[in-house]
């Protein structure tokens, strides 16, 4: 059964988007966001209202547990529509590569189409990934703003004291 389709219109109605759905190891992760963020209390109905859903239609066979949660400040990136979310912002990534090393990259998304992200990393320049060869990806946060460079980095100063 396809539950995107039933849970994006039932999160819809609570003024929430579904931004990521995935059923592993006995858990249904339901990733919800909204403009300006996601609160506790966002959270709290999204819950309630995919839970009673699940409870009512009997989608999936089995046990499994349910989690709802919001795609925090590092959020995971899996699909095409989640880089495009993230363009201009800096990922870090894991590549996997026939008969090479696992690659990994980090700079700003530049480029996204349907199967491949295009990052502009910090020492190999743009770099274009197939989006069905990622191990993992996630959005970058940095904390503060960026330090400016400024002439007095990277040169020595001395300070001299007089005693008095």
């Amino acid at each position: 059964m396809d539950l995107e389709t039933p849970l994006r219109s039932l999160l819809a109605s609570l003024g929430l988007e579904l931004y990521d759905l995935e059923l592993v190891k006995g858990t249904l992760n339901v990733v919800v966001n909204k403009p300006g963020g996601v609160d506790l209390d966002s959270l709290t109905r999204a819950n309630r209202a995919v839970s009673e859903w699940l409870d009512l239609n009997d989608p999936i066979e089995g046990r499994f547990t349910l989690d709802v949660s919001s795609p925090g400040l590092e959020r995971r990136l899996r699909t095409a529509e989640h880089f495009r979310s993230a363009l201009g912002e800096v990922v870090t990534l894991r590549e996997r590569r026939e008969g090479q090393p696992t690659r990994r990259l980090e700079g700003p998304v530049v480029a996204v189409s349907d199967d491949s992200v295009t990052l502009e990393d910090a020492s190999a320049g743009p770099v274009e990934v197939r989006i069905d060869s990622l191990e993992r990806a996630r959005t970058v946060f940095q904390w503060g703003a960026v330090a400016k460079p400024s002439p007095s980095r990277g040169t020595t100063s001395s300070t001299t004291s007089k005693k008095g």
